[in-house]
């Protein structure tokens, strides 16, 4: 089941309760049980002192009052795979930026993939661009090989990966599971929409530097800057509701299919 309570990642480091300690009872993890954030972890498997080692020339150990536990086995943790989703102006960016930073995973966007493969001449990013100069969406069949190519690629595997936006339908994430690739963790951040409206509305752009603004959470400098500051056609209020309702639509989509591994934070 998805988690039911939210965790606090607005500004922070995201925060998610590891699983208890072993104990000599407890059972190892299975392949489809995830342990959240841990890279560290290492699953051993344990057995009391009156059994047999497993391995050939392991030899029966006399019984004792306390039981001891001889390490059997001891398997490298599987590399992490996460997938993470927001709204516009949810903070996702920010929350990329510190879980990459803090577990060494590989960030991979798929806006960013796609721009990164056209610019390549990949056969893949040619293939986009002939859509995109028509002024046409470029098809999921394609955008799906792309994710997959750079998610199998040596530094995603060895590393983990942090998979930011995507996918954006049930029919990506089913797509991606025909190729096997299934995070271990999916991260939902949720906002309430008037904390949303209000971050996007206010955001201004300074065309000479780059640089975002915000008029009430980060206001510019000085009167001159100020001045000269730009909105986005696309940051009213009207607009960004209808994206926020396109991405709430497409979101349930997508928990359908991974809402055992669903961790919600607001």
């Amino acid at each position: 089941m998805a988690s039911s309570s939210c965790l606090n990642l607005p500004i922070i480091q995201p925060s998610v309760s590891l699983p208890p300690s072993f104990s000599p009872h407890s059972k190892p993890p299975n392949s489809n049980q995830f342990l959240p954030f841990n890279t560290s972890f290492t699953p051993i498997t344990a057995v009391r002192s009156n059994q047999a080692l497993s391995h050939p020339r392991s030899k029966k150990l006399p019984l004792s009052n306390a039981p001891i536990f001889h390490v059997v086995a001891s398997a490298k943790a599987e590399p992490l795979k996460v997938m993470i989703s927001g709204a516009p102006a949810s903070g996702k960016g920010t929350q990329c930026e510190l879980i990459t930073q803090k577990y060494g995973l590989v960030h991979i966007a798929a806006g960013d993939l796609l721009r990164a493969e056209i610019a390549a001449a990949s056969e893949n990013g040619k293939q986009a661009k002939e859509y995109m100069e028509k002024g046409e969406l470029v098809p999921n069949e394609i955008v799906v090989m792309m994710v997959k190519e750079r998610l199998l690629q040596p530094d995603s595997q060895e590393k983990g990966w942090l998979l930011d936006g995507y996918p954006r339908s049930s029919s990506q994430a089913a797509a991606l599971e025909d190729f096997g690739i299934r995070p271990d963790l999916f991260i939902l951040l949720e906002v309430s929409e008037d904390i949303l409206v209000e971050r996007v509305v206010g955001r201004r752009l300074d065309p000479f530097t780059g640089k975002i603004y915000h008029l009430k959470y980060s206001p510019p400098e000085n009167k001159d800057i100020a001045s000269r500051l730009t909105q986005r056609f696309d940051d009213t209020e009207e607009k960004v509701k209808l994206r926020l309702r396109t991405h709430h639509q497409n979101v349930e989509d997508v928990l359908s299919l991974y809402k055992d591994i669903t961790v919600k934070a607001c």
